[in-house]
C-alpha cells in the first residue's frame, strides 16, 4: 500500500513514535495483569521501557491526563490534517484504534474483575498483552521501513477513516 505518496524520514520517525501511545497503555493496563511481562527477556523489557519513557514523563507532568490529551491531539492535529502525508495519518489512526481496543479490553476486565486471578482471566490478559505488544512492534517496524502495516480489521478501519 505504498502507492499513495512518497514517505520521507520525518514521516517514518513520527509514525514509529505514535505507537508508543498504545504501547504505554498496554503496559499500564495489562502489564500487571499479565504474567507474560515477567517472562519477557530483560533486553526486550529495557527496549520497551526506553520507548515508553517519554509517555511516562508526560503522564507524570499532566497528572494522568496525558492519554486523553494525546488522543485528541493526534486525532485533530494529525489525522484530520489533510496537509500531512497519508502514511502519517494512517499510522496515527491505527495507533488510536489499537489504544481504543485496549481501553475496551481493560473496561471488560474491570467489569469481570470479580472473577479474580483465575486461569481464564490470566490467559485472556496474556493474549491481550502479547497481541497488543506484537501489533505495536510490527507496526513500528513496518513504519520505520516506510511500509503500511496490515493488521487485520484495524488497518481496514484506519484506512476507511483516513482518505
Amino acid at each position: 500500500m505504498n502507492w499513495r505518496d512518497s514517505i520521507d524520514v520525518k514521516d517514518k520517525v513520527f509514525s514509529v513514535c505514535v505507537y508508543t501511545f498504545p504501547l504505554f497503555d498496554v503496559l499500564v493496563d495489562f502489564g500487571n495483569k499479565s504474567s507474560a511481562w515477567q517472562m519477557l527477556p530483560g533486553v526486550i523489557k529495557e527496549i520497551i521501557s526506553y520507548l515508553v519513557a517519554p509517555m511516562i514523563l508526560l503522564n507524570s507532568i499532566l497528572g494522568g491526563f496525558a492519554g486523553i490529551i494525546i488522543f485528541f491531539g493526534l486525532y485533530f492535529a494529525v489525522i484530520r490534517n489533510e496537509n500531512l502525508s497519508h502514511f502519517l495519518r494512517f499510522n496515527a489512526m491505527q495507533a488510536i484504534l489499537i489504544d481504543i481496543l485496549l481501553i475496551l479490553c481493560n473496561f471488560a476486565f474491570s467489569i469481570f474483575g470479580g472473577l479474580g486471578q483465575s486461569l481464564i482471566t490470566e490467559t485472556l490478559a496474556n493474549v491481550v498483552f502479547l497481541s497488543a505488544l506484537t501489533a505495536c512492534f510490527y507496526a513500528m517496524i513496518q513504519s520505520g521501513l516506510g511500509k503500511y502495516s496490515e493488521i487485520p480489521t484495524i488497518s481496514e478501519a484506519a484506512a476507511s477513516q483516513v482518505r
